[in-house]
């Protein structure tokens, strides 16, 4: 197991998620007696069946930061489309100035992509898969800009079922 990943269950009815810490950044403010620092994390959470979602936590300590990241991420899960363990087809996410571009890959190929990239895709539990952050590398906004890219994906049936034609005139 990752150093920054954990696994939770609480209710038997609830599915166990990974937990998955993206960034920690700490904030200083400076007052007449010193500086005080403060903590925010972003934390992605996923089942690793095409469930995932992130959140930002604040505190004045770390464990805090991090839990309230994770009781947020839980509140802004989100089910992706999946097409075996890729998905189902291109797709640039845009979230600011964050750019994330996701193709497909062959099974095996595995995850090819960058820190906050990779976090998203293997709590969702994408196996193969290519991705590139493009533009800004802030976590905060790769983050979101995949989770965007994710949120837009359609497999061939919900695409035909949404046009109302046949799997067979989508694929061609």
């Amino acid at each position: 197991m990752a150093r920054n990943e954990r696994n939770t269950q609480h209710n038997n009815n609830e599915p166990e998620m990974k937990e998955r810490i993206v960034a920690i950044n700490r904030v200083s403010k400076t007052v007449k007696g010193g500086r005080i620092f403060k903590f925010a994390a972003l934390v992605v959470v996923g089942d690793g069946k095409g469930t995932v979602g992130f959140g930002l936590g604040k505190a004045g300590e770390v464990p805090d930061a991090i839990r309230k990241g994770i009781e947020d991420a839980k509140k802004h899960l989100i089910t992706i489309s999946l097409k075996g363990d890729t998905i189902p087809h291109e797709v640039i996410g845009k979230f600011g100035a964050g750019e994330v571009l996701m193709k497909p890959a062959a099974p095996g190929t595995g995850v090819i992509a960058g820190g906050a990239v990779r976090a998203v895709v293997e709590a969702a539990g994408i196996k193969d898969i290519r991705a590139k952050a493009l533009r800004s590398n802030n976590p905060c906004n790769v983050v979101s800009a995949t989770m965007e890219g994710l949120s837009r994906l359609r497999t061939a049936e919900q695409a035909a079922a949404i046009r109302g034609k046949s799997v067979k005139e989508i694929l061609g």
